[in-house]
Order: structure tokens, then sequence, then C-alpha cells
């Protein structure tokens, strides 16, 4: 029994929500403790919304980091909050500041993301400084200082917990977000074993199209993984744990290449090979590789013994089927068994990667360990990257403009038809109001309901339970689900922070008069951000498409070169290599995102054939397959004067996308490339002009890899120009609601 409770524990600690739900919970629990040992039930509100305010304004970092983080986010509060004070008894003043203030903050997201979230938790708490203040019947007479120090007293409880729970358990979060990492690859590779299921007449394009999405999930955990490991590595190069989880990143990074590669249209590998169990045999390696990805994510997070003796056993299986094969002797079969044989290469080295993932310490190889810094180098550097986003082209500018013009609407709304409890409305706009149309829509839908659904259970709550102290406790587990879901689960986050202001407001005054204004305030708030990410410069993801496509082929092309230099002058995983190969796989997941998103739009203003900006992302993903084969090849070819005039012809096809790119992302003629598709196919087909020895063996691999690639440019230029030719809102059956 003790036994299981131990394990029952270990796996709660793995959780990635559970120390953050658990700081919430003593945040929360010390101020209610706090208040009820006063006597003095009215300290609860502000203390809480202080803790609120602080944990939403938390980002990851080492605990110097976050003590320096902490002391900007308490600055912030302080000074939003006495501006609130201050400016709250005329309202033509607090709405031009308001305003300004919100699009200040938004701005500043565009320095880095930690910037964004501190913004937006500035204004959450600005917002929160109203709604306590209408609770002390809507004056600041008294003593000025009071609420505000009060709310930021809340935020620097929280903030100190934090700290200090970061200083002890610091490598917690890396290693899970390592675990995560580790996860999404396994499912990556689960969906790629599907790919050689040897069946006829598959759809490949649907599943091309869930591996390409997978795909964004893999990018997201590696970029998530290398900022918290870069974080904690500042000042502490030499600390071995550190040091332990960098190379299980850049593990990760080569498993997620070879992954990604692609040694032969699958098609071809099914109609010669139907017969024949090789197909089946990389299926079931895949597949075994994915779930042994996923049983070292347990491992690592549970320190458990890691076994993969069902992939080794699968990889010895495919050998031995495709030495069947050679035994054969068709020399009709001749380019396919060299893909296999490269397949079965590049997958023996996975296999290796894996085995060597969970004692990364055995084989600390890495050349160069340098991580790629995007963080502003000074304050000269965070001013330029929000002046390059002072433009109505910027994402980060539009949002900025929409959300403050969709608040002094709603303050303007809240004081034209009930001013009191209105601040509700304000409150509801900020959660709701978000950069694109889609996540505005998603948000606003979960955000209504979860409100309605809390309105419920909040009202049967002080209605069954009228003691002070259940209702203390309920608003205590009530914050704690918020903070558990409010990722992932936005409507049960929005029914528990429901319950905890219901309840916790019950506590000084009446919590029934709360029901009717929430649930009004909340349908007006809603309404007011869905006409303003539809009225106010909306960010149609289709008129940005073509960008956004150009980005990543430009990225793939870049990634191309790189790799062909690296044959040149010999395998290393150096930084430049490395940040090629991370900037095509954003790229890929960025498009691939845009494309989710555009589907959310509303069909007016989408493109006409939806399918065109999917068929572009089926096709750039296999070209990223393609490039990643070719790059997780690398080393295995001496460079020679004899290669010389192919490196120069892959430049060629990188130099063909990057025209591609190009004409797309200004909207002009794309080149038509079926001639010089030609000669490099011709070229590309050339046998090698030297003895039959390995390296012969491994220069018609890369050959055939080129050759791969160098198929792709009329594909790709066909599907880019499908992307130019109906414009997503600018039919001309169709008026646009703002400028592009």
């Amino acid at each position: 029994m003790s036994d299981s409770f131990s394990h029952s524990l270990r796996r709660l600690w793995t959780l990635d929500k559970f120390a953050y739900s658990f700081r919430v919970f003593i945040a929360l629990s010390g101020a209610m403790a706090l208040s009820w040992y006063q006597d003095h039930m009215a300290l609860a509100i502000p203390l809480f919304l202080g803790i609120i305010a602080s944990a939403l304004a938390e980002t990851d970092d080492n605990w110097e980091g976050r003590v320096r983080a902490l002391l900007v986010t308490l600055a912030c509060f302080f000074v939003a909050s006495v501006a609130v004070e201050l400016l709250f008894p005329w309202p033509l003043l607090f709405a031009t500041g308001l305003t300004l203030a919100a699009f200040t903050l938004i701005m500043l997201g565009a320095v880095e993301q930690r910037y964004a979230t501190i913004a937006t938790a500035t204004l959450i708490l600005s917002v929160y400084s109203m709604i306590n203040i209408e609770q002390h019947g809507g004056t600041t007479e008294g003593s000025f200082w009071y609420q505000p120090l009060l709310l930021v007293g809340g935020a620097a409880w929280y903030g100190l917990i934090s700290v200090f729970w970061c200083a002890l358990f610091s490598r917690q979060p890396v290693k899970q977000s390592m675990a995560q990492l580790y996860r999404e690859l396994g499912e990556y590779l689960v969906i790629k074993a599907t790919f050689f299921e040897p069946v006829r007449e598959v759809d490949v394009e649907s599943r091309r199209l869930a591996l390409a999405r997978q795909n964004g999930r893999v990018v997201m955990a590696l970029n998530q993984a290398k900022e918290m490991i870069f974080r904690r590595l500042e000042g502490q190069r030499g600390n071995r744990k550190l040091n332990r989880y960098l190379r299980l990143y850049f593990i990760a990074q080569d498993i997620h290449e070879r992954v990604s590669a692609s040694h032969y249209p699958y098609s071809a590998l099914a109609e010669t090979f139907f017969h024949y169990d090789v197909l089946f045999r990389c299926q079931r390696l895949l597949d075994q590789q994915g779930r042994a990805c996923k049983r070292l994510s347990k491992a690592l997070l549970l320190r458990q013994p890691f076994d993969h003796g069902p992939s080794e056993q699968a990889l010895d299986d495919l050998r031995a089927s495709i030495g069947y094969l050679q035994d054969q002797d068709h020399p009709e079969w001749a380019p396919l068994l060299r893909s296999l044989q490269a397949l079965g290469r590049n997958l023996t080295t996975l296999e290796d990667q894996l085995a060597s993932a969970y004692n990364p310490d055995a084989s600390a190889d890495q050349k160069d360990p340098s991580l790629f810094n995007r963080s502003p180098r000074s304050v000269k550097d965070a001013w330029e990257r929000i002046r390059l986003n002072l433009t109505p082209g910027s994402p980060t500018f539009r949002h900025a403009l929409r959300l403050s013009l969709a608040l002094l609407a709603g303050y303007g709304v809240q004081h034209l038809i009930h001013p009191t409890q209105g601040y509700w409305i304000l409150l509801t706009t900020l959660f709701v109001c978000r950069p694109n149309f889609g996540a505005t829509r998603r948000f606003l839908r979960q955000r209504i309901l979860g409100t309605m659904i809390g309105l419920c259970l909040g009202w049967a709550s002080i209605s069954l339970f009228p003691s002070a102290l259940v209702q203390c406790l309920l608003s205590v587990v009530a914050g704690v689900v918020f903070f558990a879901n409010r990722e992932k689960h936005y409507v049960i986050a929005t029914v528990a922070i429901t319950i905890l202001v219901l309840t916790s407001f019950n506590q000084v005054g009446d919590g029934f008069d709360l029901i009717l204004p929430r649930l009004i305030d909340t349908l007006i708030g809603g309404l007011i951000s869905g006409l303003a990410v539809f009225l106010i410069l909306p960010d149609w993801q289709g008129r940005r498409l073509n960008k956004v496509a150009a980005t990543a082929l430009s990225r793939n092309s870049d990634y191309l070169r790189e790799i062909i230099h690296q044959y040149e002058t010999g395998k290393q995983d150096d930084l430049a290599y490395r940040l090629a190969r991370r900037n095509a796989h954003n790229a890929d997941a960025a498009l691939s995102t845009v494309l989710a998103n555009m589907l959310q739009e509303p069909g007016h203003y989408r493109k006409k054939d939806a399918d065109d900006g999917f068929r572009f992302l089926v096709v750039s993903h296999t070209l990223l397959g393609y490039l990643s084969a070719l790059g997780a090849h690398r080393g295995t070819l001496a460079a020679s004067a004899d290669d010389v005039p192919i490196y120069a012809a892959a430049r060629r096809v990188a130099d063909g996308f990057e025209a591609i790119a190009a004409s797309l992302m200004s909207r002009q003629q794309i080149p038509d490339l079926k001639d010089e598709q030609r000669a490099l196919l011709a070229l590309f087909e050339q046998e090698p002009a030297m003895a039959q020895d390995d390296s012969d063996d491994a220069r018609r691999v890369i050959q055939t890899q080129l050759l791969h690639i160098a198929r792709q440019l009329v594909p790709m230029s066909e599907a880019a120009e499908r992307v130019l030719t109906h414009p997503s809102g600018e039919s001309s059956d169709a008026p646009c609601a703002g400028q592009a």
C-alpha cells in the first residue's frame, strides 16, 4: 500500500501543472487564513486578485531571473493600481489613460514573450483594481495607498512563493518539458509509421497533413525545452545535470531530423513491394520507436529504467527483410533498394540515439553546445523590435490597437448602460480579445459557456453551503482548478473562476447580486471583442498566407544551402546548421498554425478554395522531409572534386525555391521552372563515374535525395500559383471589413 501511495505521489509530482497549482493553493490558502485570522474577510478579495494577477504574470526562468521579473511585475502592478486610484473619479482622463496604457503594454510584447505576459497581467490587474474599488462603493476616498498595497501585497506573496519554489526545484520544469518533447516525438513517429502501411489507394495527403500538424507540436515542444534550458544555463555552464538536459535536447533535435526524413515516395514503395513484408517491417519499427520515445518520456519523469528492446528486435527484422530483397537480384529494384537501405541506416542511427537518450552522459560528443539567444541584447535592440512593429502590417500593432479600442468601447458602454458591476465587461474583453479571429471566436464561445455553467454552480454553492468557512474553501479550490485548466480546458477554467468570484465576493456582500451582472457583462464584453476583431484592422489569415508560405519556402532553401555546405566541409552540428534546421521547422509549423486559424474564420473572408493553402503545406512538408533525409546522411560521404557539379546543381535547386518564395512574397508571377527542373533531373540521374564501392553507394543515395528535392520545384511553383490565384477576402463580391 505504501509503495502504491508513493508511486501515486511521484506520478502526481510529474504533472506539469501540479507545481503551478500547488503554489496557487499555498498562496490562496495563506491569504484566506490571514483574512480569517484578522476577522476581516474583505482583505481576501484584493489579496486574491493580486495573487491571480501575479500567477498569470509568471514566466519560466531560473530563480535569479524570476526575482528580476517579479520586481518588474510588482512595479508595473503598483503603478497601474495607483493610476486607477488617481484617475477613477475622472472618466474622460481614465478612458484616455486606459487606452494609451493598453496600447503601450501590448506593444511591449513585441520585445519578447515574457514582456507580453507581464504586460497582459498588468492590464488584468488594472481591471481588478477597478472591480475592487467598485466593491468599496465606487470611491477612492480614505487611505489612498491601502487598496493598491493590498493588491501588490497579494502579488508579492505569490511571487515570493514562486521564487523559493524555483530555487528549490529549478530543474523540475526542464525535466517536464523534456518529457513532453519526447512524448510529442513519439506521437510523430507513430503517425509517420502509418505512411508505410502496405495498403493501396491510401489517402497519403490527409496523412501528410496530420503529420505536418504534429510536426508543429514537436517544434513547439523543442522551442519550449530550448528556452527553459537556455535560461538556466546562463552562468551555470559547468552544471552537470543541466548539461545532461542540453545533450538530451540535442539528441531530440537529431531524432526529429531523422524521423522527418523521407527517402522515397511512399506510393512507389507500396506498389513495388506490396507482396513483401518490408513495408510492414518499416511500419512496425517506426511504431515501436514511437512507443519507445513515449516510454522514455515516462522514464525521465519517474526515474525508471528505459526498455527499448521491442524496437531493437523490430530493427533486426527490418534488416533481415531488406537483405532478403537484395538476395532476389532484381536490377529494376536498385533505386528503391538504395532508398530502403538508406532508410534502414537512418533508423539504425535513430535507434542508437534512443538508446543513448536515457544515459546522455555516455555520449557527450557535441562539438558546439551553444544555443541561439533570441532575447534583446540591449535597450536599443528592444526599442528596434518595437519600432519595426509600429506599422499596420504588424499583427502585434493590430492587436494593440484593436484591444485598446475595445477596452475604450467597453468602458463607454459600462458607463452608458449600468455603472454598477460593469467592469466585468472590461475583464471579459481582456480575456476574450485575441490576436486573430479564430482564437477570439474559440475563447468567446468557451468563455460564455463556462460563465453560464459557473454561475449555475456558484449559485448552488452559496445556496447549499451558507457557511463562510465552506465558501472560503470552495474559493481556494476553484482558484486552483482555474490555474490547472486555463491553458488546455478553458471552459473548466472559466467555470472555476466564476465560482471563485461568487463565493469570495459573497463574504463581503451578497453574491447573488453578482450573478445577473456577471452574465450580462460577459455577453457584452464578448460582443465587443467579436466586433473589434472583425471590424478593426481584421487580421484575416488568408491575406498573409502568401507571406507565411514564402517564409516557409525561403527557410527550406536556407536549410538546403546549409546542408550542402556541411557536405562540402564535413559533418558538424554547429549552431549555424542547427539554426537553419530549426528555422525551417519553425516556418513549417507557423504555416500549419495559420491554416488552422484560417479554418476558424468566416467563409466570406477565407479563400474560396481553402484547400489551396493545405496543398501548399503538404508539398512544403514533403520537401522538408526530403531535406531532413539529406541532412540525416551527412558524414556518409567524404567531399571530393567529383562532387562539385552535384553541389553546384543543389544550389541551383535552392535558388529555384528562393525565386518562387520571392515571387510569392511580392505577389508576382511565379517563375516557370519546368526547363530548369528537367536539366537538374538529368544531372542528378547520372550514375557516379567511379568504381563500385561503398562511397559510390553513398553518392547514389545523396543524388537520389537531391533528385527527390529537385522534383518538388514544379509542384511547389504550381502550389504557390494556386495560393496567389484568389487572395482571401479580396474577391469581387465580398466587401472587406477593414484595411489589410
